[in-house]
């Protein structure tokens, strides 16, 4: 599985499957993207109207959006708006037929990852990476937004290559010693384990599990991820990457307890989650982890 090159000019079809923007954030997305050197296409439900006070439109509205953003010939890929919640009340309502018929990359994380594992479920690939909404407009946003933008540029394929910059002390090699490969999945760990039973989730077998979230006291991080051990996920997984767990206290040691004992590569430290840096990161394609190199890469 690769993710291909968009060619400048390429039109990204914006949509809002989770929570609204802020007053004058959609405002400034066609300029934002411009700036990538893409169009942007901004779908209906963007400009809501909002309901219950934390969708950006209605359930209908938002899955409309999706399908018609794939039916779109002018569309290439589908950039969300941004995260909050959402995601889960329609994931059961989209056409997986097509999904399948009409393969185009998804843009986004946080709440964004009930999608991406939806594609990932289908095998299709995305992206878990900053948005418009909720990132670019930040302090330091420009550089996340640009990341994005050079990720969507070289697509993901033969030669992909990234290395972490720091070496975590969560981090260990396994017992095996060695590279594992599998397809990466995950994203929000909270929105990850709110899936299980849903029969939305991807099969964790010999994939690489990806984990970030944000303001979760230790003993939440420690009750997602019992969930996921009871579940079978941790056992089924070849290998992990741990991203930032932001805006709570350090969750280091409750991340050690549940996953050191598996015996299987940990990657910690990954730039990738809420907060900045958050580098882009092929979600449904198949990688190689290498802790010893901080690395990953295609395939």
């Amino acid at each position: 599985m690769t993710i291909r090159a968009l060619e400048p000019g390429a039109c990204l079809g914006v949509i809002a499957p989770a929570g609204p923007p802020k007053a004058g954030a959609l405002e400034a997305v066609p300029a934002q993207v411009a700036a990538l050197g893409y169009r942007a296409k901004i779908f209906p439900g963007c400009a809501g109207p909002a309901e219950l006070g934390f969708l950006a439109a209605s359930d209908a509205q938002r899955v409309a959006d999706v399908h018609a953003a794939l039916l779109d010939p002018e569309v290439d890929a589908l950039l969300c708006l941004r995260g909050g919640y959402g995601c889960l009340r329609v994931v059961d309502r989209m056409d997986r037929e097509l999904l399948r018929s009409h393969p185009k990359p998804l843009i986004g994380y946080s709440d964004i990852t009930t999608l991406l594992a939806l594609w990932a479920q289908e095998g299709l690939a995305g992206w878990h990476a900053p948005m418009p909404a909720s990132d670019w407009g930040q302090p330091g946003g420009e550089d996340d937004r640009d990341r994005l933008g050079a990720a969507l540029r070289s697509g993901c394929g033969p030669g992909w290559h990234r290395q972490s910059p720091e070496l975590h002390p969560l981090s260990r090699r396994g017992v095996a010693d060695r590279e594992v490969c599998g397809p990466l999945l995950g994203g929000n760990l909270a929105v990850w384990a709110s899936g299980l039973g849903t029969g939305t989730l991807p099969d964790p077998r010999g994939a690489l599990l990806f984990f970030e979230d944000i303001g979760e006291e230790p003993y939440r991080v420690d009750r997602f991820l019992t969930q996921l051990r009871l579940a079978g996920h941790l056992d089924a997984a070849a290998g992990f990457v741990v991203g930032r767990f932001s805006e709570a206290p350090d969750a280091t040691a409750v991340l050690a307890a549940h996953l050191h004992p598996l015996g299987k590569p940990v990657l910690a430290g990954w730039p990738s989650g809420h907060g900045q840096p958050n580098w882009p990161l092929p979600i449904g394609v198949r990688l190689t982890l290498d802790v010893h190199h901080r690395t990953l890469r295609w395939p």
